[in-house]
């Protein structure tokens, strides 16, 4: 998979503040890229400068095998989290002018807009002023207007902010259907759930430098911990857990079942097999429910930040 943007080394500076440093990502096209971090890691300065709203101190930006150039920016979608719609024009003059910004003629478009407005069921809207309007119904009309010029990439950040679950369903299913017809995506979010339901790749920016990325399957591997959720149904709770205790590293579990079973996650020595454990619990009990547990990128987030910290 070839990459459309490439950061190479790249370092901005405020003053004596380093906002980033020396930070170098890959962005596969045709790929949702997760940029995660804590607030102050870097990530909105990364997303002004592939914008040129601000320029790198050193290092380059490489999109679609040039070196970044205002021609580039009508091939890129950008949803600001803080957003920038004039409250008092009415959303159908406003979508046009934004549109016609990102190089599209007033008839296409309006032709675009009536698809969108159709697809999104707003098209009652367009008269509205958007002071008129809430803050998710807002949000879809900049949703609209990011995307409505076709960008090559597209960059989202905290594009559920305002949405109820419905819309924010609807927004994603948009954003997985763009990434389908070829778009290439840049998700910056604090809500890991959405990072697990939409991203392929991800980068951890933390006080300024990357300190994780590449395939979120693959870091979900890494940081892997061979630990096992288990349920087992046994006469004696109380002395299987003292028993797995003494042989296993163990440690309470709280899934649900229907029973009342022994519930524990074991954690095996590294390269120790699954079935072995399967094997040796089969011999006290009944087993209900084995599952592994698999780190979140909730878990992965924070175990690496407070590494890196």
């Amino acid at each position: 998979m070839s990459n459309l943007l490439v950061a190479e080394n790249v370092t901005k500076k405020f003053g004596g503040f380093t906002a980033l440093n020396n930070v170098s990502l890959e962005i596969p096209e045709g790929s949702i890229f997760g940029l995660l971090g804590p607030n102050g890691a870097g990530k909105t300065t990364f997303i002004r400068i592939i914008n040129q709203i601000t320029y790198p101190d050193q290092g380059n930006v490489i999109l679609n095998g040039e070196t970044l150039q205002p021609k580039h920016i009508s091939q890129i979608g950008y949803l600001p989290e803080e957003r920038g719609l004039y409250k008092s024009m009415k959303v159908g003059e406003q979508a046009l002018y934004l549109a016609q910004l990102k190089g599209l003629s007033k008839v296409e478009a309006k032709k675009r807009l009536k698809y969108w407005f159709e697809r999104l069921e707003i098209g009652d809207w367009w008269n509205k002023k958007v002071q008129e309007l809430s803050k998710g119904m807002a949000q879809k009309i900049q949703f609209v207007v990011t995307v409505l010029h076709e960008p090559k990439l597209l960059i989202f950040d905290e594009p559920f902010s305002g949405f109820d679950p419905i819309n924010a369903n609807l927004i994603k299913d948009e954003i997985l259907l763009l990434k389908e017809k070829g778009a290439t995506v840049i998700f910056s979010t604090h809500r890991m759930e959405s990072v697990e339901e939409l991203c392929d790749h991800i980068a951890l920016i933390n006080k300024s430098n990357k300190i994780l990325d590449g395939k979120l399957i693959d870091i979900k591997r890494a940081f892997r911990t061979n630990t096992f959720e288990v349920g087992i149904e046994t006469p004696n709770k109380m002395m299987l857990r003292n028993e797995l205790s003494d042989r296993f590293v163990t440690s309470e579990a709280f899934f649900k079942t229907v029973g009342d079973e022994l519930k524990m996650k074991i954690q095996l020595e590294q390269g120790a097999s699954p079935t072995s454990l399967i094997n040796y619990l089969n011999g006290k009990g009944v087993i209900t429910h084995f599952v592994e547990e698999i780190p979140s990128a909730n878990d992965i987030f924070i175990q690496a930040v407070k590494n890196n910290n």
